[in-house]
């Protein structure tokens, strides 16, 4: 055998090995319709840094608050840029950009998880379970450092983190007085217009 074909054998199998092993131990993870397989994913999310991956496990309630701080921060955002006069039209524009520009809820939620310190936090305090309990539609699963996470069933079954549920309702809510602070102030702002236009000369 060529020392060529020797060294293609070794490269595939250093390809393969790792891709086989991943593939097993996804395997082998439970459903995400329990908690432990939900907070398995978790795990996996958080080592491989990607917050994103994290948010199909969070409850119904907290994704839904994604989604409703991406709409208000695009419909706050459009009316700054419609209405507002500089340099607060540039200031509040950027303000809230990455809300506002989010394709999905989970980049709203991985955004709020890197400013927040989320990942961080769970990478110091993820770690085995120890035990699972389950009530009715809630769930807590207990780690060997004694760490108590607690879940909810989605709608479609899957069970949710709830830990950073009520952290995104007031974000949720923060990002809804805000759109309605721009909405009136726009219109003012467009009222304004209106007036210095009639008071012009030329009317225009």
């Amino acid at each position: 055998m060529t020392r060529r074909r020797l060294f293609w054998i070794a490269a595939l199998a250093s390809l393969l090995v790792p891709a086989t092993w991943v593939l097993w131990s996804w395997k082998r993870f439970p459903s995400d319709r329990t908690p432990e397989g939900a907070y398995l994913r978790i795990v996996k999310a958080v080592n491989l840094g990607r917050a994103e991956d994290v948010f199909p496990y969070t409850e119904d309630p907290a994704q839904h608050d994604c989604f409703t701080i991406r709409n208000y921060r695009k419909h706050a955002r459009d009316r700054v840029l419609d209405a507002y006069p500089e340099p607060e039209r540039s200031r509040l524009a950027e303000a809230h950009a990455a809300e506002a520009q989010a394709p999905d809820g989970s980049d709203v939620f991985a955004f709020f998880a890197r400013k927040r310190g989320w990942v961080d936090r769970l990478r110091k305090d993820l770690s085995g379970i120890a035990k699972v309990e389950v009530v009715g539609e809630r769930a807590t699963v207990e780690t060997t450092r004694g760490t108590r996470y607690p879940f909810r069933r989605r709608d479609n079954g899957i069970w949710g983190l709830t830990l950073f549920t009520a952290d995104l309702r007031i974000e949720a809510e923060k990002a809804a007085r805000d759109a309605a602070l721009i909405e009136r102030n726009a219109a003012d702002y467009a009222r304004v217009r209106e007036q210095e236009r009639a008071a012009s000369p030329d009317g225009g």
